[in-house]
This record gives C-alpha cells, sequence and structure tokens, in this order.
C-alpha cells in the first residue's frame, strides 16, 4: 500500500490502515453515493441549501468528473472512522457506558446508530471532557440535520466566529473560549434556505 496514504492517514489521527480506509471508502461508495446524474435531486431545497452551505459539492458531476462524490464518499469515511464507540466515550469522560447512552438520549451528546452500536463524532470532545458549551449548541440543531452536516458545521471556519482576528470553526471557537450562544445561534438556522 501506498506509504502516501499511510502517512496521510497518521497525520489525520485516523488509526487505521490503509486497506481498511479504502474498504471504508468502497463501503461507503457503495452505500451512500450512488451514481446520479444530478445529485442535487436526492435532496429537499431546504437540504440542499444546508448541505451547500457547509461546502458540499451538489453540482452536477461532468463527464469523468467524480470528485463530488468522492469529496462526500471520503467525508463520510473519516467521520465514520474517527467517531468513537460508546465504550470509548466512556472510557474518554472517565463514566460509565450507561451515562454516554443516557446522554445520547436527552440530546446532551450527538451520535448515530451504524450497525446496530452507536458511534459518537469525535468533534464534540476535547480531552478528558466534552467540547465546552456543547449542551448549548446541541439545543439549538434542528433534529432533522444528519452527522456529516452537523460535523462540517463545526469544523468549518465562520466569518462570524472570530478567534484572534481570524475566522474560526466552531469547535475552535468554543475551545478558545467563545461564547457557546454565539455558535447555537449559528447552527439554528442549519437545514434553513439562505
Amino acid at each position: 500500500m501506498s506509504p502516501a496514504l499511510e502517512t496521510v492517514l497518521a497525520k489525520a489521527g485516523l488509526q487505521v490502515s490503509p486497506d481498511e480506509f479504502l474498504d471504508l471508502v468502497s463501503d461507503a461508495a457503495r452505500r451512500l453515493a450512488p451514481p446520479h446524474p444530478e445529485p442535487a435531486t436526492y435532496f429537499t431545497p431546504d437540504q440542499q441549501a444546508a448541505l451547500t452551505d457547509v461546502g458540499l459539492d451538489l453540482s452536477p458531476a461532468g463527464p469523468g468528473d467524480a470528485r463530488p462524490r468522492t469529496r462526500t464518499v471520503v467525508a463520510h469515511a473519516v467521520l465514520r472512522d474517527s467517531a468513537l464507540t460508546v465504550a470509548e466515550a466512556a472510557r474518554q469522560l472517565q463514566v460509565d457506558t450507561s451515562r454516554i447512552r443516557h446522554r445520547l438520549g436527552v440530546g446532551r451528546l450527538v451520535g448515530w446508530k451504524d450497525r446496530g452500536s452507536w458511534r459518537l463524532p469525535a468533534w464534540q470532545f476535547a480531552g478528558s471532557g466534552v467540547l465546552p458549551g456543547l449542551e448549548t449548541v446541541l439545543a439549538e440543531i434542528p433534529s432533522d440535520q444528519p452527522a456529516l452536516v452537523v460535523a462540517a458545521f463545526m469544523t468549518t471556519l465562520q466569518e462570524d466566529l472570530l478567534v484572534d482576528g481570524e475566522p474560526a470553526t466552531p469547535r475552535d471557537w468554543l475551545l478558545a473560549g467563545g461564547d457557546p450562544r454565539r455558535v447555537a445561534d449559528l447552527a439554528s438556522v442549519l437545514g434553513t434556505p439562505a
């Protein structure tokens, strides 16, 4: 396997072999991104706006152009691979697994079911705790927003959130001690046409 891919995976902090990563990408491509000449037609206008707002390219692919599909498939694969299991989250937060499931149930953590088991996206954790202000932000995210949209929002630079005079991601804003209400206000309109 390519040493370059091994290096990229290691730098990204993804604990997976190149073969496993490529298997994940292949699996995600089969399940999540069936070929279609007009990818936007899979979504309602509101969903299209939300996905476009967080940086996904829903434009029709030209002949031989698989980049929009590829970017989405890779984003799904990375999101899935970097997510924690309930047991891993419990170890990180130093609590029992039942506390993690409870937090998921009441919206104090976000996750999705994958093959019968919970997966919790890594962006919401910081050190041995959760991201500062996480509950405030999660309370405002519309319930119909998929994990990939939320993850993309939390990790995409926002012009309205400045840290040291530079645009910051909502995650970095919160880690820098920024007001969680600012992020919550931005998150509350995910899925709303601009």
